[in-house]
């Protein structure tokens, strides 16, 4: 079968047109409205993952109502307190990592200096001096008011978390009590014959929900091993250090590389290259290891079996187009991608896709 013969046989299926159609819509959704109705979008993440917490309570003898009480009313309390404790303490160290972008220049300054009696036959001083000239003129005008617009930024931040404290817990609570509710009005503006809508939905509900709940409490263990680990060491700012190291793995692969230079350029401006710059890099080695090898294979094995380069080049497409969340939700994006693929319809006769 020609491409051109193939193509018209896939959108002669009712079907395929209807996927296609809701695929666009939700695209143009998010892509229109979503700064909008980011708090909305956020309670459907979040009424997804706690769905299964509900159903939990549900088997157990439960009211569905008792048990949505229950479940958000757990959420609500961890919400109180980060807002009390972690929120604060975030925002300090924000402001105190702010006010060593200056020594962090001058190091750089120190290395660059360093660098023509080091490797003479590399670069020569008036290349330093050149290379030093640019960044003073480029980097430092955007440098100096970046310590305010941090605070800025982590007060406007604060001031939004407080409205998301109360309207998103709202949300999440009518969005799991009246599920079903929901789920059938919606219904109605789906054809009836919805058989490969019902098939990538199985796949991608099956495989995003586990992703999405295992990626949680990896952030979790990383975020708390990490902090509490730069903190024993005598790291500055451990728990803001320790935040961006398991926010990093959200990003398969890239974030650890990329969470390398924050960690070792604090540590170099703290201490230099001695001992302790040494211990802090092995140590966040050490724990990247574990995670990769150890409790990223636990938390999702079976899940999401995509190949590395599926996932980087994802990462790499999904964050041209939609920035950082393009980044961070790269993996349930080309979840979704494959689920469709697995899905779409073939001429009889012809072999029917790979399970993966």
């Amino acid at each position: 079968m020609t491409l051109q013969q193939r193509f018209r046989f896939s959108f002669a299926q009712p079907q395929v047109i209807h996927l296609l159609v809701l695929l666009a819509g939700g695209l143009a959704a998010i892509y229109f409205f979503g700064r909008v109705l980011a708090p909305v979008f956020a309670s459907i993440v979040i009424a997804y993952l706690l769905d299964s917490l509900v159903g939990h309570l549900e088997r157990s003898g439960l009211p569905r109502l008792a048990a949505v009480l229950l479940v958000v009313a757990a959420f609500l309390t961890v919400l109180v307190l980060l807002q009390v404790t972690l929120i604060p303490l975030l925002l300090d160290q924000i402001e105190e990592f702010s006010q060593e972008i200056p020594a962090l220049i001058s190091r750089f300054q120190e290395w660059l200096s360093r660098l023509p009696a080091d490797y003479p036959q590399l670069i020569s001083e008036e290349e330093v001096q050149e290379l030093i000239s640019n960044a003073r003129s480029k980097l430092v005008p955007e440098v100096v008011p970046l310590g305010q617009w941090m605070i800025s930024f982590s007060f406007n931040s604060m001031a939004q978390l407080l409205v998301n404290l109360f309207l998103i817990p709202f949300l999440v609570f009518f969005f799991l009590k009246d599920k079903e509710t929901i789920l059938s009005a919606l219904s109605r503006f789906f054809p009836a014959e919805r058989g490969m809508l019902h098939n990538v939905w199985q796949d991608v509900n099956q495989q995003i929900g586990n992703y999405l709940r295992g990626k949680f409490i990896e952030v979790l263990v990383v975020w708390s091993v990490s902090g509490l680990t730069f903190a024993l060491l005598g790291l500055r700012v451990p728990v803001l250090m320790g935040a961006l190291v398991g926010i990093s793995v959200l990003v398969p692969y890239l974030g650890v590389l990329a969470m390398t230079i924050p960690v070792a350029v604090v540590a170099y401006v703290q201490w230099g290259m001695g001992s302790s710059f040494l211990f802090v890099m092995l140590a966040y080695v050490v724990i990247q290891l574990i995670d990769g090898n150890i409790l990223s294979p636990l938390l999702l094995s079976e899940v999401v079996q995509l190949h590395p380069i599926v996932i980087v080049i994802s990462i790499l497409a999904f964050g041209s187009i939609w920035g950082f969340w393009g980044v961070v939700f790269a993996v349930p994006l080309a979840t979704l991608v494959r689920a469709v693929v697995r899905s779409w319809p073939v001429p009889e006769g012809e072999p029917a896709k790979a399970g993966s």
